[in-house]
Formats: C-alpha cells, sequence, structure tokens
C-alpha cells in the first residue's frame, strides 16, 4: 500500500539522482549547474507537476540551513596560508564593498524605477552579496590564479553575515528606529561577536577531534560539520553573526591537522552539494513562473546597475587601498557571481509581509537566472583576455590523510604521489622523514610491497606511513615540502606547511 510518505520519499530521490546527473550535463554544455536546479524546481511546480509550494517562512528557514551547510563546506577547504594574504581585501569586500553596492544599486532603483528609498535600499542590500555555492562550483573548475580564487572564495563565505543582519533591519522595520551610530555600532558587535563564537567553538572542537579516538572514521566528518553548525547556534543565542561564526570555526577546522581529514573535506563537499540542490529546487518551487514577466524589466534595469556599476564600484573602492591592477579589479567584478543567497535572503521580506517583497523576490529570481547565465558563460574566456589564469607550472599540493593507531600512540599517514609532484623520481632515503616516522607500504600499479631504502617513487605510487604522535606533523610537513621543491627542498626554504 503506497502512503504519502512513500510517494514523497519516490519524489525525492528522483530528483536528487537526475540534479546528481545534471551536474555533469551541465557542464557539458557549459551551464552553471544552479540554473538547472532552479529550472527543475519551477518544472515540478504548480506550472509544471502540479507540486504547490508557497510558505515563504519556510523557504526563509530551510534556505538559511543550506547557507549553513554551504559556508561551512567554504570554511572547512580555506587555507589559511592562502587566506591571510588576502584576508584584508576579502574582508573590506564584505564589510565596505557591500555599503558601497547597497547605495549604488539603491540609488539606481530609486530613480529609475521610482521605488521608495527604503525598498530600494532593500534592492541593494539582497543583491549585495555574492553566493558561495555559485563562486565556488564556477571558480574551482577554472584555471585562475590562487589568489583572485581565494579572495572571491572568502568574499562570498564573509559578506553573508553584515547582508543578512542589514536585510533584517531593512525588512523588519528596525532600520532607522536608532540613531546611524547605533546601528553601526550593532551590526559591528554582531560580526565581532561572531568571529570570536567562531573562532572558540573552532579551537575547541579541533582540541577535541585531536585527542578523541572515535571507533568508526566516519564519525569524523560528523563531529566537523556539527561543530560549524553548533558555532551558529551559539552566534544565533548570543545574538551574534551564526554566519560568520560558521565560516571562522569550518577555517579553524579545516587549518587544523585532524584525523582523517580528508574524509572530512570529502563528506563536507558532499553535504554542501546536497544543500545546494535541495535550496535551488525549492527556490524554483516557490517561484511562480505566471508573475515573472512583469518581473523582467525591473530586474534587467536593476541588474545591468549591479554589474556594471555597483559592483564595479565597490570593488575599486575595496581594492584602492591594496594597489590591486586593474585587472585583477575587472576580473573580480565580473566574477562576483550572484546565486540562491539572493533569492534566499528575498525570502526575509516576503515571508515578514513586507510592502513589494513579492515583486522584489520575483525581480531576484530572474535577475540571478539572466546574469548568472551570462557571467558564468564568459568567465574563462575573460580571464584567459585579462591575462589572469594560473601558470602551468604553479606547484601541486600534496593531500595526506591521517587516522590515529590510539593504542599505539602514533598516526597512520596516506598520501598518493600526484601529476606534477616532485615526490616522483624521490628514493626512499631521500625523504630524510623525522626518527619516529617510516614508510611501511607503496602500492603501485594495483601491488602493494614493502620498500626498501633505494625504492625510488613514481608518479600515482600510494604510500603508508607510520609515525608517532610526537614526529607526524613533522613528517607530513617534510612530504609537502619535497612534493613542492623535490629533495633539496630544505636548501630552498621550504617549510612545508599546508596552502592548498
Amino acid at each position: 500500500m503506497t502512503t504519502g510518505l512513500d510517494v514523497v520519499l519516490l519524489i525525492g530521490a528522483a530528483v536528487l539522482l537526475v540534479s546528481v546527473a545534471a551536474v555533469r550535463l551541465s557542464a557539458r554544455a557549459g551551464l552553471p549547474s544552479l540554473l538547472v536546479y532552479l529550472l527543475l524546481g519551477v518544472a515540478l511546480g504548480e506550472s509544471g507537476l502540479g507540486i504547490e509550494f508557497d510558505d515563504a517562512e519556510l523557504a526563509r528557514v530551510l534556505g538559511f540551513v543550506a547557507l549553513i551547510l554551504i559556508i561551512a563546506e567554504g570554511g572547512l577547504t580555506a587555507r589559511w596560508t592562502a587566506l591571510r594574504p588576502v584576508l584584508g581585501l576579502a574582508s573590506t569586500l564584505s564589510t565596505l564593498g557591500v555599503l558601497v553596492s547597497i547605495a549604488a544599486v539603491g540609488l539606481v532603483a530609486h530613480y529609475a524605477l521610482g521605488l521608495d528609498w527604503r525598498l530600494a535600499l532593500l534592492y541593494g542590500a539582497v543583491l549585495s552579496s555574492t553566493d558561495a555555492a555559485a563562486v565556488f562550483s564556477t571558480l574551482r573548475r577554472l584555471k585562475l590564479r590562487r589568489r583572485l580564487v581565494t579572495v572571491l572564495e572568502a568574499e562570498s563565505g564573509m559578506n553573508d553575515a553584515p547582508v543578512a543582519l542589514l536585510v533584517i533591519l531593512l525588512a523588519t522595520g528596525e532600520f532607522g528606529s536608532r540613531p546611524w551610530w547605533q546601528e553601526l555600532l550593532l551590526v559591528a558587535y554582531e560580526l565581532a561577536a561572531g568571529a570570536a563564537i567562531g573562532l572558540a567553538v573552532g579551537f575547541a572542537g579541533r582540541a577535541a577531534l585531536r585527542r578523541a579516538a572515535l571507533p568508526s572514521a566516519g564519525l569524523y566528518p560528523i563531529a566537523a560539520v556539527a561543530l560549524t553548525v553548533l558555532a551558529y547556534a551559539v552566534g544565533a543565542a548570543a545574538h551574534a553573526s551564526g554566519f560568520l561564526a560558521v565560516y571562522v570555526a569550518g577555517v579553524v577546522l579545516g587549518n587544523a591537522r585532524l584525523p582523517h581529514r580528508q574524509a572530512i573535506l570529502g563528506f563536507a563537499d558532499g553535504v554542501a552539494w546536497l544543500a545546494q540542490i535541495g535550496l535551488f529546487v525549492m527556490l524554483g518551487l516557490l517561484v511562480s513562473p505566471a508573475q515573472l514577466p512583469s518581473a523582467v524589466l525591473p530586474a534587467l534595469v536593476v541588474g545591468v546597475a549591479l554589474l556594471v556599476f555597483a559592483r564595479p564600484l565597490s570593488v575599486w573602492v575595496s581594492a584602492w587601498p591594496f594597489r590591486i591592477p586593474l585587472r585583477e579589479q575587472a576580473f573580480l567584478s565580473w566574477a562576483g557571481l550572484r546565486g540562491a543567497v539572493p533569492i534566499v535572503l528575498a525570502t526575509i521580506p516576503l515571508s515578514a509581509g513586507y510592502p513589494g517583497a513579492g515583486e522584489l523576490f520575483n525581480a531576484v529570481f530572474v535577475l540571478v537566472v539572466v546574469f548568472t547565465f551570462a557571467q558564468v558563460s564568459g568567465i574563462g574566456s575573460l580571464a584567459r583576455r585579462l591575462g589572469v589564469t594560473a601558470a602551468g607550472d604553479e606547484a601541486t599540493e600534496l593531500s595526506v590523510e591521517t587516522a590515529p593507531l590510539d593504542r599505539m600512540g602514533a598516526d597512520l599517514l596516506q598520501l598518493d604521489v600526484p601529476e606534477g609532484s616532485r615526490l616522483c623520481g624521490v628514493y626512499l632515503d631521500e625523504l630524510r622523514l623525522p626518527p619516529g616516522a617510516a614508510v611501511t607500504l607503496v602500492v603501485r600499479d594495483a601491488e602493494a610491497f614493502v620498500p626498501a631504502a633505494s625504492t625510488r617513487l613514481r608518479t600515482g605510487d600510494s604510500l603508508l606511513i607510520v609515525a608517532t604522535g610526537q614526529v607526524r606533523d613533522t613528517a607530513e610537513r617534510r612530504l609537502r615540502a619535497v612534493s613542492r621543491r623535490g629533495r633539496v627542498a630544505r636548501w630552498l626554504g621550504e617549510e612545508g606547511h599546508a596552502s592548498e
């Protein structure tokens, strides 16, 4: 006997499988996968299969949950050594750049569309946040300079926090009820407290996971992601920025030498994909296609203002103190992708019943579809024309997986020799691993053998290394150093710190 739950599970599983397959198909066709998911949601909705979904409040709640998981993955995969040099620029883009973008879009929306100032600024606030899912999924497929990718990813991970605060203030009527300096102090408090909470949860979680010997390797990824969600919950309870707490906690945990680190990153990536698919399909269900034609003109007006005026201006103002070349500024302006985040933010005034919120939601939906397609389609060719692609000889980063051997007081390290790594051709005794660390097994061409000091490593080799807890970090740094600079890494000043 078929029940309603069975039907829901059937539809859900089918949608999920189709969405997974769509990733491959959209990549071949050159289309952003998020557009496929949005259109899939529209096809399932009232104008397609007839599934009705019009609960804006539920969409807002589920959207926030999905954003937490997507931002957590962005923080977990961000490398501190790459993030640190661009943190100032990314932070400025996420704060001062956001304010400039809101003001510029609000100015155009007020005078070109005749909107009152508060609704015009609400348009600017909703559209001022770049989308982490769109940025991550697009930029990681391109061979770009690491600094630019890191700036855009960090900006998309951090700017949700101040933007969400401003949208809530504008949509709920709290904006303007206090002096401007109190509004500024409130936002500053929420951001600072969110960052502090993220640091506290991240460091506490790092210490706990490194000391714990959990009975199953699969528990480490669950615990790591749960810690980022805990950071959001603590931040929200303290009236701080939960989104910023999630990102900061993710960065701390992602840069710690945790057991089964690669499994943690893989799990977080899978959860983020699931959240992204569910989020876009849900937002596609929420929209009413019959109402979209009237939103095309406002969407195009605001979209053009955002793309050619507000975003370049915000990048120029933010990048000026850091003396960023104009070519890189041009790419940062074009690559500030919008995706699900503006649509989710548009559900805040919609669920609050703010006048004009329905038109705002429809305009944002149309804008995201049209401009995401235009920006993503041309981002690769623009990068080549501006000369911001990565050099072909950029160093290959080595991934090292660790697992604790609790009773022995040691760790098991596993790594594969990737193509381009300078481990290739190195003899085992040239690794110069510290006392207490030894290569115990090599797997080559599906055959395992115990290596000798004269064993020469090849591309594609898999190594198992046992190291005591005291020398594990030293052994891992040495392996990374040799992978980047070869057997003379130490003479070249290569310390082997993680920078992927």
